[in-house]
């Protein structure tokens, strides 16, 4: 033997021998079966507890209620005062947030860009992608900007040219380039364009709509993107993205089952078990009911007998009752789910306590597995920043600089000043406060040793503007200084 021949690799090992699983490219492990991971990563997303509970806890800390922009342009590359940056970059923020606030930002005028990430994340953790859509409509009275973002579920991209030569889920488009699971690649394997359905393919509404594609190409001439794939990769070579449950599937469907059936249990157990047994004979009915009743011989008519809460029953004579002993112990299902939870918490990322939201040890231990969970909640809040925040930022920002809403010299000329004029922040939800004296104490350290800052510490603890905040308490204190009316001495609020 050698290398791993007596390990990993073992053919003789009782245990390994008869294990053979085949790791292939990402298109067969990935695309060949991003069907039914979808659809089973969905069912437990929306009809199971914990499967729900995982969903929502990383849409929660990642999100929150929408990350919010603070536009940061680089004033040394732009050779403006920070003064100056400070300002554009508040002029800029509240532009965004104009066109952000109001559905007019989305196509079909249902949600503020804030709902849009909450459903884009979410979308994203259940189906493996979601994509977006730069789309144009006329500005409105209350949004001068023409931008509009359409959001899809990831089976709305598919293959309309399907090649059985190629496999099931691949095709020819007419160009000649592949096409893979609705992504238009070329021969060196680069996103040329999207394949978007009408509706989605078998869909059980709108069955007599015929399904139709259309051909969207991932960037434009200019360089900027038509369309987002909100998507995280985890191999070389893949195309679509896999379910946030992906790895733990098959555990939460079992465990799914294994609670029905102790729930099952518990209900049957909380009834006293009664069998009812009768002996082959006849018997007259007025032997057991008196005079009045049917003369003709009757069997048992068991559906008139049932298990429930509190209810007495007449039998008829020479029906024997039995009882069942209904003793069962579920002093193990506690903690059986316990260790599965830590289990499927630490496959994806968040420990136990955060999954299913019970924080029942000490503080130490607590804040540890806020600190853990949060060390997730940061990676995928900057992939999501780069995936879907900022590329976003970036288009309206050429809007508002192409109409004259914003001045930004060189933006069109320069690539490094358009970088530059486009930096920014996004501040999202902030880790979970579980003693505010000790979160306040360490954010102040952290300012203090230039580890963060005011802007940042404010936003992401109680969600406010530090600005705003300062302006507000300074006319507090005016008015706890007795000057209590506008019209009173203006220094204080300027």
């Amino acid at each position: 033997m050698s290398g791993y021949d007596g390990g990993a690799a073992s053919r003789q090992s009782k245990v390994l021998k008869a294990w053979l699983p085949r790791w292939l490219s990402a298109g067969s492990d990935i695309d060949l079966n991003l069907q039914t991971m979808r659809s089973r990563a969905a069912d437990l997303a929306r009809n199971t507890a914990l499967g729900s509970a995982a969903i929502t806890a990383s849409s929660r800390g990642v999100i929150g209620s929408g990350l919010k922009l603070f536009a940061r342009p680089n004033h040394k590359l732009l050779g403006i005062t920070a003064t100056e940056a400070r300002e554009w970059g508040q002029r800029a923020t509240e532009e965004f947030r104009l066109w952000a606030a109001t559905v007019d930002c989305d196509l079909n005028r249902r949600n503020n860009f804030y709902d849009l990430q909450h459903i884009a994340y979410e979308n994203y953790l259940v189906d493996g992608d979601c994509f977006v859509l730069f789309r144009r409509k006329p500005p409105t009275p209350r949004n001068p900007y023409t931008l509009r973002l359409q959001l899809l579920e990831g089976n709305r991209v598919s293959t309309p040219y399907r090649d059985l030569t190629l496999g099931s889920i691949e095709g020819r488009a007419p160009n000649g380039n592949r096409i893979v699971n609705g992504i238009e690649v070329d021969d060196d394997g680069e996103l040329i364009a999207l394949h978007v359905s009408n509706r989605v393919p078998d869909d059980a509404v709108d069955r007599e709509r015929i399904t139709e594609w259309a051909r969207v190409e991932m960037f434009g001439r200019s360089g900027f993107p038509n369309a987002l794939q909100i998507c995280h990769d985890i191999r070389a070579g893949q195309y679509r993205g896999v379910p946030y449950l992906a790895p733990v599937v098959e555990t939460l469907k079992q465990m799914a089952q294994f609670t029905t059936a102790e729930l099952s249990a518990a209900i049957i157990k909380s009834y006293f078990a009664l069998f009812f047994t009768q002996p082959e004979m006849n018997y007259e009915v007025q032997d057991v009911l008196g005079e009045g009743a049917r003369s003709e011989y009757e069997e048992l008519d068991i559906s008139e007998y049932r298990l429930g809460t509190g209810t007495l029953t007449a039998l008829p004579r020479g029906v024997d009752v039995k009882s069942v002993d209904s003793r069962q112990t579920m002093s193990t299902f506690g903690t059986f789910m316990d260790e599965l939870e830590t289990e499927i918490g630490a496959a994806l990322g968040l420990p136990r306590e955060v999954l299913v939201g019970s924080f029942k040890a000490s503080y130490s231990a607590s804040r540890a597995a806020l600190l853990q969970a949060n060390d997730e909640y940061q990676r995928r809040r900057e992939w999501f920043v780069r995936d879907f925040l900022r590329p976003i930022y970036e288009v309206f920002l050429t809007e508002a600089v192409a109409i004259g809403r914003l001045d930004a010299p060189s933006f069109f000329d320069d690539a490094l000043k358009r970088r530059a004029w486009s930096e920014c922040e996004w501040y999202g939800p902030a880790l979970g406060i579980l003693d505010p004296v000790k979160e306040i104490q360490a954010a102040t350290l952290r300012i203090e040793q230039g580890l963060s800052t005011r802007q940042k510490e404010a936003a992401e603890l109680t969600g406010t503007n530090l600005e705003r905040n300062l302006e507000q308490l300074k006319m507090e204190g005016a008015m706890l200084n007795g000057d209590n009316h506008l019209g009173g001495d203006r220094e204080a609020y300027d």
